[in-house]
């Protein structure tokens, strides 16, 4: 079960609302939901929780590219939500055609007979060193430095850690009422 909420910063302080993740499937769709809650093109944060088991922060400003931190990569990798920022962060492309392509059988084997090639031995389908995911935190880890959140911090939290966030960004009242 997933948590999302957003933290839109106005001359007023800070304003949550819950969001729903439905019809996310990219970051541009985060982006887009952030960018639509933002007052003057203030800063909106977009928080993401997975039951305690790991956390994303989106951080928007404007037309800006979005700044992200997720806490456990290899979690939340796992996850649907997950996945779209652990790619990100990891300079992954979840769209890219030839995905498809790779995945498709266009070798001349039957199903189920393997051809042994000296180039693609390298990429069986299977994680390689380079593929594989960071256990632990990934991203800007000074996403809310300016907001008086430190990298020691944030690296410290643990469970309900986006109310700690919140509290620290004096909205704790405002995200515990969409909570």
């Amino acid at each position: 079960m997933y948590f999302a909420a957003l933290l839109a910063r106005t001359q007023d302080g800070w304003q949550a609302s819950d969001t729903e993740l439905d019809d996310v499937e990219t970051l541009s769709d985060l982006t887009d939901l952030a960018r639509e809650a933002s007052v003057d093109e203030d800063t909106v944060l977009v928080f993401i929780e997975q039951e305690d088991a790991w956390f994303g922060i989106i951080r928007v400003e404007g037309e800006e590219d979005p700044r992200i931190f997720v806490s456990d990569a290899a979690t939340a990798a796992r996850s649907s939500y997950g996945e779209i920022l652990t790619n990100e962060l990891l300079g992954r492309d979840d769209d890219d055609p030839a995905d498809d392509l790779d995945a498709l059988d266009l070798d001349g084997t039957e199903d189920g007979e393997t051809q042994v090639d000296d180039e693609d031995t390298a990429d069986d389908g299977a994680l390689g060193s380079g593929d594989t995911v960071p256990a632990g935190p990934v991203g800007d880890r000074e996403i809310l430095m300016d907001l008086g959140l430190g990298e020691k911090e944030l690296l410290a939290l643990d469970t309900d850690a986006l109310l700690e966030i919140a509290e620290a960004l004096g909205a704790g009242e405002v995200l515990e009422t969409v909570r």
